[in-house]
């Protein structure tokens, strides 16, 4: 079995990312501002509080797009805005013919979207497509199969080429922040992502996009219970300046987990690969042991028993957890015999010791 990951920043190119969304900050905020609470309710004339209005400008200004929109909902929230936005009930949405996350299909299903499934794995596909009342497209950035291997720039540019006005929506769940660019610096209309993935408060979501598509996401968000209000807003902008440096460092440590379970002989694992499901991840496929068993195994050697939002400022104790729900519906043989670990905080030596003792406690050792 090969994986592709996707290229992740190291820890240079991190450090560069958040001295340049610092001076994002600076460039919207003087330093007195930046130290205030922020302020609350809806002004007239911007639709949304005044601190959550400058913060939205410096993701905009960082990001490289026309607008950016704070959204209830996390990057579900974001997705569901955005699809409401750019389509009507019942029109056609390009997809790649791969499980789409659950979170997501619920607003296709509410929306009556038609969705027109092709492998973006093939170059050719695009070229064989007949974009005739296809509005828009909607790409994962993050791997929906093991086998996914296509490139996004190179998929937004076949996009636009043969369509130029069609709108491709990216979804950058578990990816901003840690690979080099992301949707909208590639190319595509809008990104979508979560910022309670990225250290923010729980619910938040993010989007990047033009005027045009801000303007009615706005409207859409208009009330006063669906405003993203100045203090959340500023919470988020500041645990997003860590985030770059914290996503490096766990994109070493699972290196250097993989490099190690691959080129030692431990007693239960057949094989570990990197991927990108849905974060960047260790996959330990089992040998003679049920995934199950491990899971259950590693919670009372320190492993976290759950997720909460999939790296959020809560996650620190590794998670040992089942491979991803599109990666299961894909192939659901291989939920029995592999196992997911995100090291979230912690290094490579407490993530193989936690596997080591749950594999040995599994064996009857």
């Amino acid at each position: 079995m090969d994986t592709y990951p996707l290229e992740q920043l190291d820890l240079e190119e991190a450090k560069k990312l958040q001295f340049r969304l610092v001076e994002a900050i600076a460039r919207r905020f003087d330093g007195s501002s930046f130290l205030q609470a922020g302020d609350y309710g809806i002004w007239a004339e911007i639709r949304r509080p005044q601190s959550t209005a400058r913060v939205e400008a410096v993701l905009a200004d960082f990001f490289g797009a026309e607008e950016a929109c704070l959204v209830r909902g996390a990057g579900t929230g974001a997705l569901r805005s955005v699809l409401m936005a750019a389509l009507k009930p019942g029109q056609k949405l390009l997809v790649h013919d791969a499980p789409i996350y659950p979170t997501t299909l619920v607003t296709v299903n509410a929306m009556g979207l038609r969705l027109v499934p092709i492998d973006l794995n093939d170059p050719s596909a695009l070229e064989k497509l007949e974009f005739e009342d296809i509005e828009a497209a909607l790409v994962q950035h993050a791997r929906q199969r093991f086998e996914d291997r296509y490139v996004l720039e190179d998929v937004i540019e076949a996009m636009k080429d043969r369509s130029p006005s069609l709108t491709v929506i990216v979804d950058d769940n578990y990816v901003a922040m840690r690979v080099p660019k992301i949707g909208v610096e590639l190319g595509a209309d809008v990104s979508a992502f979560s910022l309670f993935k990225l250290l923010g408060p729980e619910g938040l979501g993010c989007i990047l996009t033009n005027s045009k598509l801000a303007d009615r996401i706005r409207k859409d968000n208009y009330s006063g219970g669906t405003q993203v209000q100045g203090p959340e807003a500023l919470e988020a902008l500041r645990a997003l300046v860590y985030a770059p440096v914290v996503f490096a460092i766990q994109s070493e440590v699972v290196q250097e987990v993989v490099t190690y379970l691959n080129s030692s002989q431990v007693p239960g694992v057949v094989r570990a690969y990197r991927a990108n499901a849905q974060s960047c991840v260790i996959l330990v496929e089992l040998e003679g042991l049920r995934a199950e068993d491990v899971l259950q195994k590693s919670v009372q050697f320190g492993a976290a028993s759950h997720p909460v939002g999939a790296e959020s400022r809560y996650e620190v104790l590794p998670l040992f957890y089942r491979i991803s729900g599109t990666f299961r519906q894909e192939n659901p043989g291989l939920a029995e015999r592999m196992i997911r670990i995100n090291p979230m905080r912690a290094g490579a030596d407490l993530v193989i010791d936690i596997l080591t003792k749950s594999l040995r406690a599994c064996q009857g050792e």
